[in-house]
């Protein structure tokens, strides 16, 4: 058996997420089945993270174990060939069998899109979050101060996750505005919680908006408490950019 790992990139507007669903298609699911096709084999594909319903990604990493002959640079092309034009492998390698897509990863960086005018987008509008407001991109700057480093991320969590260890280390965050109308939080971190960039950006919008004040990150995160920070910002805005090893 061989170990062959892949990155991928999809736009995730018309799956519900990465993992299989019971209910419901997911990238895991339509890459096995396309698996199944070349190799006539049940094989589970192990990814780095399981991205939500809608979220989009660029450089997901997967990992699976194959019998099958086909050289580990060429299943990029064999994949591609039976994969809907949604989701794309961008390269295949053989790794060793000590590799795991998931709990290999030293690191992840998502990307988080706003479009930021009176009008919504129109050929961008799966990509990018329609703010309408002017936001306050220096005081939504100044804010990520507060999440850098390690911190217990409890208040930035969606309920319903059984993840009983909250704390989290953030590398780097922060906002660029591309004119006239663009803007985007870059974070990298050893892991996140459900939800937590996308109700972290659903905060910062919030800073942005002259709503919250920039030190109420801290008060946030010292409460714990998932009420007191802003709202989700919705999944098609978020792209998982990079996963490090």
């Amino acid at each position: 058996m061989r170990n062959i790992k892949v990155v991928l990139e999809y736009d995730g507007t018309n799956y519900a997420g990465w993992q299989r669903q019971k209910n419901a298609l997911s990238i895991q699911q339509v890459v096995e089945e396309a698996l199944y096709k070349l190799t006539r084999e049940k094989i589970t594909v192990i990814g780095a993270g399981r991205t939500d319903s809608g979220v989009h990604a660029r450089g997901q990493v997967a990992n699976f174990f194959t019998a099958s002959r086909i050289p580990a640079e060429r299943f990029s092309f064999a994949l591609n060939s039976v994969l809907p034009p949604d989701i794309r492998v961008l390269e295949s390698q053989e790794v060793s069998h000590e590799f795991h897509a998931r709990y290999s990863a030293k690191a992840k960086q998502y990307r988080y899109s706003i479009c930021m005018r009176p009008h919504a987008p129109a050929i961008a509008r799966n990509y990018y979050y329609h703010v309408p407001d002017i936001l306050d991109v220096d005081a939504m700057n100044a804010a990520t101060q507060y999440i850098i480093g390690t911190h217990d991320f409890k208040a930035f969590q969606s309920a319903g996750s059984s993840v009983k260890n909250t704390v989290r280390t953030v590398y780097e965050a922060y906002w660029v505005w591309e004119p006239p109308c663009y803007l985007y939080f870059n974070i990298k971190g050893n892991g996140f919680l459900y939800n937590m960039v996308r109700i972290l950006v659903g905060t910062f919008i919030e800073i942005g908006r002259h709503r919250m004040l920039e030190s109420d990150i801290k008060r946030i995160l010292e409460s714990g408490d998932r009420d007191k920070a802003g709202p989700t910002a919705p999944a098609h805005g978020l792209c998982l950019e990079r996963v490090y090893y």
